[in-house]
């Protein structure tokens, strides 16, 4: 499935999108709250000031990803490996992290979790 292809169905109601291989997407300034993502391999995706809320990223892949300004409040990232990513100012309020790699990230001081 293509970025436009999803975007579309998405605008439509569909939120069921699991395992897909998005690799170097480019979401950035996109709204998808609460959309399931689990089990997506995001590598290298654009998800700059992308709107995540709500949403289920369980499993998924996000290594080498931009996420700056990226809203994720309440959105699951269990298990998710965000190695090597750019949280710079990523919003994570109540995002649930059990399991999540977050090795060699970058961080600024706006970036927080509960």
């Amino acid at each position: 499935m293509n970025t436009k292809e999803l975007l579309s169905r998405y605008a439509a109601g569909q939120r069921d999108f699991r395992n897909l291989n998005l690799i170097a997407v480019n979401f950035r300034n996109v709204n998808l709250a609460g959309i399931n993502l689990s089990g997506a391999n995001l590598t290298k995706a654009n998800l700059t000031k992308a709107n995540f809320s709500c949403a289920n990223l369980t499993d998924a892949i996000l290594v080498g990803a931009t996420l700056t300004d990226t809203n994720f409040t309440q959105t699951n990232l269990t298990n998710a490996n965000l190695s090597d990513t750019n949280l710079d100012a990523a919003n994570l309020s109540q995002t649930y992290l059990r399991g999540t790699i977050l090795p060699n990230i970058v961080r600024s001081s706006k970036a927080s979790a509960v």
